[in-house]
């Protein structure tokens, strides 16, 4: 009986402590918590219902991340964002994303376009919606099961690694419409859908490219014009 006691607390413990990653994950991906905010574990404790416990080994897990970082005094802030290593991360992204794109229309299932369109069509809702967390978050997932129609995990896992990385770029990407996205983007998924379904793989190289191509300048000019500018979020 003991046993059973003690299981069943471990579980909930590690509930606990996933429960605040998620919530926290969330809150700074998407900017609710900008670059360099102060992570207050008595008002989180207080917010979450939850003891300062799971919070502490939730910051860990983020910290393991680079989302967060401990400073000297043993106070925890969100980390920044290193504008100085973008380019070389820019250059990863849009590698990653022809890798996968190309793979995906060599390796794709029916299944795979089946989750595929679903996702599109969750993000197409979004984006009507002007709910940018949704875009965000539905963006993320149609891109990462695109990678994983490709059939090799070490790039879906660094893919997924780097698109998560850049959830909060995308963020003021999409701040930079008034989070009222143009159309033209729902429908470069539904080129690149279509490529993917074709087997055509030049076509899903192109497409990816330029999918790739168009978020990365537009963040190059927003993050050149904000050297002395904050960009409202």
């Amino acid at each position: 009986m003991a046993k059973d006691t003690t299981v069943r607390t471990e579980r909930k413990r590690g509930e606990g402590v996933q429960f605040v990653y998620q919530v926290l994950r969330d809150d700074i991906l998407n900017l609710a918590l900008p670059p360099g905010s102060p992570i207050d574990e008595n008002q989180l404790a207080e917010r979450l219902s939850m003891s300062r416990t799971p919070i502490r080994e939730a910051l860990v897990r983020l910290a393991g991340e680079g989302l967060v970082t401990t400073l000297p005094n043993r106070s925890t802030v969100v980390s920044n964002i290193d504008f100085l290593d973008l380019p070389s991360y820019f250059d990863a992204l849009t590698l990653m994303y022809r890798v996968t794109t190309r793979l995906a229309a060599e390796n794709r299932t029916p299944q795979d376009l089946g989750r595929i369109r679903a996702l599109q069509g969750d993000f197409a809702r979004a984006v009507a919606a002007q709910d940018a967390a949704a875009m965000i978050s539905v963006n993320r997932d149609f891109h990462a099961a695109i990678a994983a129609a490709g059939r090799n995990s070490y790039y879906t896992g660094m893919f997924s690694r780097l698109l998560d990385e850049g959830r909060r770029l995308l963020r003021i990407y999409y701040s930079s419409f008034n989070d009222q996205l143009p159309r033209r983007y729902v429908e470069e998924h539904e080129d690149i859908i279509a490529a993917v379904e074709a087997r055509d793989i030049a076509r899903a190289d192109q497409l990816a490219t330029q999918h790739a191509d168009q978020i990365v300048q537009k963040l190059q000019r927003l993050i050149a014009q904000d050297r002395r500018r904050h960009i409202e979020l």
